[in-house]
């Protein structure tokens, strides 16, 4: 392995961290729903979903564009302007009454992670040696990782100081943001020559048919996803469920979709990125049935299942995308990570509007079908032999 194939663990590990704080400020409004609902009675199904999906909206369909422009030019400072953005805009949430102004600065807010994305993504691609899918299945199950830490800090949070407590938060994302000024790569490691628009173009149009089911599959998984993250609390908080306890069952199930993404990268390099992605999605819609209609510890175990299915595919979709088209990694990155994710995350009204009119148990329901739809999408992905399969060869043809 020559020198710009060694692996920097050091800005890896600052990248990972970072991108923890960063999912972590992602899951910031779901958790804030249950105590919008006291607040304001008015407060339905729909407009929650709307709020979550502006979003998700803004951080998810921003991403290609941002991703497309690293291509061209890598901005390290977008990955710290990028975190503290977000921070402060989340971090005043708690502090405003009217509802339309809220979802304003959720969507502001949103524009700070999908600056963050595609840069620091592509930073760990090339920092990653020979080790791509694996590092970046830890970068990717560190930011799962922030994500399962929303309610398990945010809830308790709140349930002692109110939705005001929010402006403490601003405080980590702050120092992150420090530490990304100072630790981040400093110079553009997206080395190369940049490829002129046409190019880019052309690369898509070759790659299309597997982009397009790669993007269905996140699509649809983003929005059982978005989904759950929307409709659980408020579920549970229909069944008087204590906030406490939602808030672990959350915990549970997106710290092991956390911990489902690392074996998946593992299982992906052995086995095929289809097959993984396929039989993970499939596999998951029956677990979370069993969590809905089983009681006590098999139903957390199911739960636990459930997550880890779900987002066992989650880096491995990533990689797919930068395989298709390799040489525009960060708008790969953009495309999968960003605009698949914001189309799940626009659907989520529709599942809320469900939630309205049949109930929440009927959106539920809807929702634990969609991963199987996602793994029969995924049917049309191009099969690719296995990275372990493809490095062995290529030790051989050496």
């Amino acid at each position: 392995m020559n020198r710009n194939q060694s692996v920097q663990y050091s800005k890896i590990g600052i990248l990972s961290i970072s991108h923890m704080l960063n999912d972590f400020y992602s899951n910031y409004l779901p958790q804030m729903l249950p105590f919008l609902v006291v607040l304001h009675p008015e407060f339905t199904a729909t407009r929650a979903a709307i709020l979550i999906s502006a979003f998700t909206i803004t951080s998810s369909f921003f991403q290609p564009l941002f991703g497309f422009f690293l291509d061209r030019a890598g901005k390290r400072w977008f990955v710290y302007v990028g975190t503290l953005w977000m921070a402060v805009m989340l971090s005043l949430t708690g502090l405003i009454q009217n509802y339309w102004l809220l979802v304003t600065f959720s969507a502001l807010a949103g524009l700070g992670t999908a600056a963050f994305h595609p840069q620091a993504s592509t930073m760990v691609n090339v920092l990653s040696g020979d080790h791509k899918a694996v590092l970046l299945s830890g970068f990717v199950a560190f930011g799962n990782f922030g994500f399962a830490l929303g309610p398990l800090i945010l809830i308790p949070l709140f349930q002692a100081y109110g939705l005001e407590a929010t402006v403490i938060t601003v405080i980590p994302g702050l120092l992150v943001a420090i530490i990304l000024a100072f630790f981040a790569p400093k110079n553009n490691i997206l080395s190369g020559s940049t490829p002129p628009l046409s190019v880019v173009i052309r690369s898509l149009q070759s790659a299309s048919r597997e982009l397009v089911a790669i993007i269905g599959v996140i699509a649809i998984r983003s929005l059982a996803y978005t989904g759950l993250l929307t409709m659980l609390p408020l579920y549970f908080k229909s069944e008087n469920v204590s906030n406490i306890v939602a808030g672990h069952l959350l915990t549970i199930m997106l710290a092991a979709g956390a911990i489902g993404g690392i074996i998946g990268g593992f299982i992906s390099d052995y086995y095929g990125r289809k097959r993984l992605i396929v039989g993970s999605l499939v596999l998951s819609t029956p677990m979370f049935f069993g969590f809905f209609y089983t009681q006590g510890l098999l139903s957390t175990i199911f739960l636990a299942l459930a997550g880890a299915a779900l987002l066992s595919s989650f880096s491995v979709t990533v990689i797919a995308a930068q395989e298709a088209i390799p040489n525009n990694k960060a708008l790969a990155a953009g495309l999968t990570m960003g605009f698949a994710g914001g189309i799940g995350g626009l659907a989520v009204v529709l599942i809320g509007r469900i939630a309205d009119t049949w109930g929440l148990s009927a959106a539920i329901f809807v929702l634990f079908l969609l991963p199987i739809v996602a793994g029969l999408i995924a049917l049309g992905m191009k099969s690719r032999p296995a990275a372990r399969f493809q490095r062995s060869l290529a030790v051989k043809t050496n």
